[in-house]
């Protein structure tokens, strides 16, 4: 082979494994542009995510609640018709949804008191009082409490009801895990209260339903503990059915 045709055929050979060199430089590069795109992907996605469940710290009022932290259950919302001819007794009940004794409460004297709001008696101001997240393993107190205020807040004082409800009848042991709050938007969804995924995961009553502790704390009846029942203004001590009525006949 001449010098030339050998000066050729190497020229050749350099030119062609510049232009492998090229083409694998050019996947090299663009397999890192991909790399670093689905990363930033990623963490937008993370970022977004975490933003979305991030622990509101605001004060935020939730709608359908009062200025003084209550909640208002009377016959209309209940679905009854009023029969009495008076105005109906304010009875006012302070309760924890993790507290033994307020379950004991509403599994004794609940339907009777649901029972006078039907037929125009009296009038619930439901006033949470969140106050054993100690008890528990995962402060389920303000957590549960907070389902509920998110059910109102969506859809009003039914829905806060029947979270109410479901709630005691599925308290958990004190000194336990109760259920996360993904598993609270899952039990509100099978109750049919949809719409409040990111308001229960956020939390975002928690400083409202801190507010309403202190306040019953500090102000004149310096609630301490749970159930505390108001009939008319008056604390009654007597929470069974024949207590309740004898109270709200006293008040009528």
């Amino acid at each position: 082979m001449s010098n030339d045709r050998k000066q050729r055929a190497e020229q050749m050979r350099k030119e062609r494994e510049k232009a492998e060199k090229r083409q694998r430089n050019v996947i090299t590069v663009a397999i890192v542009v991909v790399v670093i795109a689905l990363v930033a992907v990623g963490g937008y996605a993370i970022k977004t995510t975490s933003d979305q469940n991030a622990k509101n710290t605001d004060l935020v009022a939730p709608k359908n609640a009062t200025e003084d932290y209550g909640i208002v259950y009377d016959t209309a919302a209940a679905g009854g018709e009023a029969t009495a001819d008076a105005e109906p007794v304010e009875v006012e009940l302070y309760e924890d949804f993790q507290c033994p004794a307020c379950r004991s409460f509403e599994q004794a004297s609940g339907a009777f008191l649901k029972q006078q709001v039907e037929s125009g008696a009296i009038t619930i101001v439901y006033r949470p009082f969140s106050f054993l997240d100690g008890q528990s393993l995962n402060e389920y107190s303000s957590r549960s409490t907070n389902a509920a205020i998110c059910a109102l807040d969506s859809g009003g004082v039914e829905d806060y009801v029947a979270v109410h409800d479901y709630l005691y009848a599925n308290q958990p042991d004190e000194g336990t895990a109760g259920p996360e709050n993904s598993a609270l938007v899952e039990a509100l969804d099978g109750l049919g209260i949809t719409g409040v995924e990111q308001c229960v995961k956020t939390e975002k009553f928690v400083p409202w339903i801190e507010k309403a502790k202190e306040t019953a704390q500090d102000g004149d009846r310096e609630v301490s503990g749970t159930p505390t029942v108001y009939v008319g203004g008056k604390k009654v001590e007597d929470v069974s059915p024949a207590g309740l009525q004898q109270a709200i006949t006293s008040a009528a």
